[in-house]
C-alpha cells in the first residue's frame, strides 16, 4: 500500500509537471539527479527532468505518461523498457559503483560490512530497483549476513535517511555520496568494482521531437560530458 500511494504521487507530479510544446522532458534514474544543472546548461534545448527510480519511471512511461528521454541506472531495467516497447536504441553512457555511507561523524562506529549487526539501522534499496539488485549481487558475493530496517524504491530516499540520522548506514552509488559532500562519511565495499551498474539512456517512442531526443542522448557520450560524469563520481564510456 505505502508504494502504490508513492507511486500514485510520482505520476501526479509528472503529469502535473506536463511539458511545453519545446524541450526534452528526461526521465532521469534517482542517482542522475546531481547531473540536472550540469546537463540543462549544456544542453541547446531546454530541459525538464523527473527523477525516481529506474523501475518507476519505466511504470509511469508503459501508463502514458510523458517523457521523451529515459535514463535507467542499469541495463536490465533498460531491456524491459526495450521489450514493451517503449525506448529505441539504448546505449550505456556511464558505469557506477556502490559505496557505504554513514552519516558525518559515524555516531554508531561502523567501519566496515563486519560492523553491521542485527541492531544497525542498516537501509538499502528494493532489489526491484537496480541499486537494490547490485546490493543483493554484493551480498551473495561477499557471503555476508545483513539485517535492512528498511527497504526503500530510490537510492536517494536510502541517501536521505542516512544524512537525516534516521539510518546508521546505507548502500548508495558512488555519485550520491559525492553530491552528498561532507554530510556523510564514505565506506568502501569489498568487491563492489566487481559489480558496476551500467547507466543507459534512449530516446522514449513517444518522443514529441525524435531529433532532438537523440540527440540529448548523443549529448550524454559528447567530450563536453566526460568531465561532468567524473567530477559527479561516474565512469564515463567515452
Amino acid at each position: 500500500m505505502k508504494k502504490a500511494a508513492a507511486f500514485a504521487a510520482a505520476l501526479l507530479l509528472l503529469v502535473g509537471c506536463a511539458p511545453g510544446d519545446d524541450g526534452v522532458v528526461v526521465l532521469g534514474a534517482a542517482s542522475t539527479r546531481a547531473l540536472n544543472g550540469s546537463l540543462a546548461e549544456l544542453s541547446p534545448a531546454p530541459l525538464e527532468f523527473f527523477n525516481a527510480g529506474s523501475s518507476t519511471l519505466v511504470q509511469q512511461l508503459a501508463d502514458g505518461s510523458p517523457g521523451d528521454v529515459l535514463i535507467t541506472a542499469d541495463e536490465a531495467t533498460m531491456d524491459a523498457a526495450l521489450a514493451q516497447g517503449l525506448v529505441a536504441d539504448p546505449r550505456v553512457v556511464a558505469t557506477n559503483t556502490l559505496v557505504m555511507v554513514v552519516p558525518q561523524g559515524n555516531p554508531a562506529g561502523i567501519r566496515g560490512v563486519g560492523d553491521l549487526g542485527p541492531d544497525t539501522a542498516l537501509v538499502l534499496c528494493d532489489e526491484q530497483v537496480p541499486c537494490g539488485a547490485v546490493s543483493r549481487r554484493l551480498i551473495d558475493a561477499g557471503g555476508w549476513e545483513v539485517h535492512p530496517v528498511s527497504l526503500e524504491h530510490a537510492v536517494s530516499d536510502v541517501l536521505g535517511k542516512v544524512v537525516s540520522g534516521e539510518a546508521d548506514a546505507g548502500w548508495v552509488y558512488r555519485t550520491d555520496a559525492v553530491a552528498a559532500g561532507d554530510r556523510v562519511e564514505v565506506i568502501d565495499l569489498p568487491g563492489a568494482a566487481n559489480h558496476p551498474n551500467s547507466l543507459v539512456a534512449a530516446a522514449t517512442t513517444t518522443a514529441r521531437d525524435a531529433a532532438e531526443a537523440r540527440a540529448f542522448v548523443d549529448l550524454l557520450t559528447s567530450a563536453e560530458m566526460t568531465p561532468v560524469w567524473k567530477n559527479h563520481g561516474f565512469t564515463p564510456t567515452r
